[in-house]
């Protein structure tokens, strides 16, 4: 079952993922889109499940919010770190460096791993169990997909580049599923890779995708379209 459902989740993100490529002429919207799908993500999956976990294993909330924070400033740091050769970037005219897109896309094929990780302890628990976190994963992995060929194109990735770490991303949960016949992950460390995947997102979402939807094309449009991606998450954490 654990493979089964790990494949359903490889579908939904390549599906994402060639939705974004398709329509890249359309970017900015699908960027306005994506930061709203990360906020909403944070807020109404992964602070629950946080919560959840902290009350389950009794740890500090101190320690997930010190992840979360660290996670924050950790990519902020490396981006900054990144670009240093480029100090004077607002002397000459619009750039974007493929680096930058690869690491963040490799971050959420770290995240999608561990989705597969969590379906397959699900359904190390009961079959209800493992159905319900798969159907979960499974929701919300098209937008990982939408997510990972966002950040490589924003960054001036080629198409054919981004398929590649599309396919990476997508192959993730199975990877992640099947490992699971290996090992168990501790809730102590679920609590603090959740805090650290949180500030992850945020920072990504609020420091990088939203600002560059808006950066040439910001319009009613693209503020529908990140509303719209908050919605769909609501309504997707609701209903799973």
């Amino acid at each position: 079952m654990t493979v089964l459902f790990t494949f359903f989740a490889f579908v939904s993100t390549f599906l994402g993922g060639l939705v974004g490529i398709k329509y890249k002429d359309k970017l900015h919207l699908i960027l306005g889109f994506t930061a709203g799908v990360l906020l909403a993500v944070v807020s109404f999956d992964i602070f629950p499940e946080l919560v959840d976990l902290i009350r389950k294993t009794g740890m500090d909330s101190l320690y997930p919010m010190i992840a979360l924070v660290g996670a924050f400033m950790l990519f902020h740091i490396l981006e900054k770190v990144l670009l240093l050769h480029h100090s004077h970037e607002d002397t000459y005219g619009d750039h974007k460096h493929p680096h930058v897109g690869l690491v963040s896309a490799l971050a959420l094929s770290g995240h999608s791993f561990l989705d597969g990780v969590g379906i397959g302890l699900g359904f190390q628990v009961s079959s209800l169990a493992g159905f319900l976190i798969a159907l979960a994963v499974i929701a919300h992995d098209f937008s990982d997909g939408l997510n990972t060929v966002s950040l490589m194109l924003m960054h001036k990735n080629t198409s054919k580049r981004a398929i590649i770490l599309l396919f990476v991303d997508a192959s993730a949960p199975i990877l992640g599923g099947l490992s699971t016949l290996l090992f168990k992950v501790p809730e102590n460390f679920l609590v603090l890779y959740l805090g650290f995947f949180a500030g992850f997102l945020l920072y990504i979402g609020a420091s990088d995708i939203l600002p560059e939807a808006h950066s040439r094309h910001s319009s009613y449009k693209t503020i529908l379209m990140t509303l719209l991606g908050v919605a769909l998450i609501f309504v997707v954490t609701r209903f799973t």
